[in-house]
C-alpha cells in the first residue's frame, strides 16, 4: 500500500484560482496536432486527466506566433483562428470535467528536435545564433525580433485568458529560447539583453513577464518554468549559489511571476547541499525561500527511472511517494508536477488517493507514441 498521501490532496490557492489538490500534470510534448491545431483527441486526452482529479493541468508546449517557434510539425500553436478554436474545445472539455488548466507558452529558440528531422523553412533564432556554447544554429535576434517576440508572448497570454484558461505558463527552461538568454554560453549579446551577470541576462524574460502581466491584468496567474540543467548540458547550473539564484529569480517575481515551476531531473536531490545538507531544500524549495513566491517541484515523480532515459526506450516502475509527501509536509514547495506517470495512466491521481498501489502502471515508452 502507499504511505499516507493526505498532504497531496489538500487544496491550494494560486492567486485567485482554487486548486482541489497539490498535483499538477506536467507539460509534455506530444506532437499530435497536425498543422499546429489540437483536435478532439487532444481535448479528450486532457479531459481524462481532469476526470481523474488532477489539480492543475499544464498543456504541452504550444508555440507563439514566430516563424520557427516550434521544431516539430505536430506541436500545437497558440495563435490563428483554427488553433485557438481547438484550444477553446480543450479548455471547455477540461472545465466540464471539473478541472483547471493553463497552456504552456513556448518558443524553442534554436533547439532542434531529437525526435524528427523536420526543419522550419525559415526564422531559426536565438540570442546570439547559438544552440549551445560555440555551436552555431540560426540567426542572432535583432531588436525588432526581440520586440516582436515579447509581443507574441503577451498576445498568447491574452488569448489564454480570453478562451477561459485558468493560468498561463511560460516555458523558460531546458535550453529553449528564454533559457538561451539566461545562459552565458548562448547569450553573447552586448546590448541590454546580454551581460556578464545572470541578473542582466534575465532582462528578456522579465520583459516577457511584464508584457504578459499587462495583457492579462493583475489577477490572472502567471507561472514560469525554469531549470538549472539544459538538454544541451545535463550537468550545467545557472546559479551555483543561493545568492546567484536570488539575483536570477527575484527580479522575475517582481516582474509578475506568481509561481516558479522548478524543473529538476530528480526532485528529491538537494540544490545546495553545502548550505543545508544532503536532505536540504531542492530547487523549488530554494526558489520559494529566496523569493517568497509559490513553487512547483518536478522531476521523476512516482517512477523509479529518470525521465530522460525514457526517450532512449527505458521503462520505469512505480516508486514510493514518501520523499514527496515528507517534503510537502514541511512546506518546502507548494505543488508537485507529475509527468510520465500521468502520461501513461490517466487515472494515476485517483489510484494514489485510494491507496491502490497494486494497479499503478509501469511506464512504457510506447506511451509516448499515443494519447492514452
Amino acid at each position: 500500500m502507499l504511505a499516507s498521501t493526505d498532504i497531496l490532496f489538500q487544496p491550494f490557492r494560486l492567486k485567485g484560482v482554487e486548486l482541489k489538490n497539490r498535483i499538477v500534470m506536467a507539460p509534455m510534448t506530444r506532437s499530435f496536432s497536425p498543422g499546429g491545431v489540437p483536435g478532439g483527441n487532444v481535448a479528450a486526452y486532457y479531459r481524462r486527466r481532469a476526470e481523474s482529479d488532477v489539480g492543475l493541468i499544464l498543456s504541452e508546449g504550444t508555440a507563439i506566433r514566430r516563424p520557427a517557434a516550434r521544431n516539430d510539425p505536430g506541436i500545437p500553436v497558440f495563435h490563428g483562428e483554427a488553433a485557438l478554436a481547438g484550444w477553446a474545445k480543450v479548455i471547455d472539455a477540461v472545465h466540464a470535467a471539473g478541472g483547471r488548466m493553463g497552456p504552456q507558452i513556448w518558443h524553442v529558440g534554436s533547439v532542434k528536435s531529437f525526435q524528427t528531422e523536420w526543419e522550419p523553412e525559415r526564422g531559426i533564432e536565438s540570442p546570439s545564433g547559438l544552440v549551445a556554447p560555440d555551436q552555431p544554429r540560426g540567426q542572432a535576434m535583432t531588436d525588432e525580433d526581440i520586440a516582436d517576440t515579447i509581443a507574441a508572448y503577451a498576445k498568447a497570454a491574452a488569448e489564454a485568458k480570453r478562451l477561459g484558461f485558468d493560468v498561463a505558463e511560460i516555458h523558460g527552461a531546458h535550453g529553449y529560447l528564454i533559457d538561451q538568454f539566461f545562459w552565458a554560453g548562448t547569450n553573447r549579446r552586448e546590448d541590454r539583453f546580454g551581460g556578464a551577470t545572470l541578473r542582466e541576462r534575465s532582462r528578456f524574460a522579465a520583459e516577457v513577464v511584464r508584457a504578459m502581466r499587462e495583457a492579462v491584468g493583475p489577477d490572472f496567474p502567471i507561472i514560469l518554468r525554469v531549470s538549472q540543467w539544459k538538454q544541451q548540458d545535463f550537468g550545467f547550473r545557472l546559479a551555483e549559489t543561493p545568492d546567484a539564484m536570488r539575483d536570477w529569480l527575484l527580479p522575475l517575481a517582481e516582474a509578475g511571476v506568481d509561481a516558479f515551476h522548478c524543473s529538476q531531473r530528480r526532485f528529491w536531490e538537494p540544490e545546495f547541499p553545502e548550505e543545508d545538507g544532503e536532505d536540504g531544500l531542492n530547487f523549488a524549495g530554494w526558489a520559494k525561500k529566496l523569493t517568497g513566491t509559490a513553487t512547483i517541484s518536478v522531476g521523476s515523480v512516482g517512477l523509479d527511472g529518470e525521465f530522460m532515459a525514457s526517450f532512449g526506450g527505458e521503462s520505469s516502475k512505480p516508486a514510493s511517494l514518501d520523499k514527496l509527501t515528507r517534503r510537502l509536509e514541511r512546506e518546502e514547495f507548494d505543488l508537485i508536477a507529475v509527468g510520465r506517470a500521468i502520461l501513461g495512466d490517466p487515472d494515476w491521481v485517483r489510484k494514489v488517493r485510494a491507496g491502490d498501489a497494486a494497479s499503478l502502471r509501469d511506464f512504457d515508452p510506447k506511451a509516448l507514441a499515443e494519447l492514452v
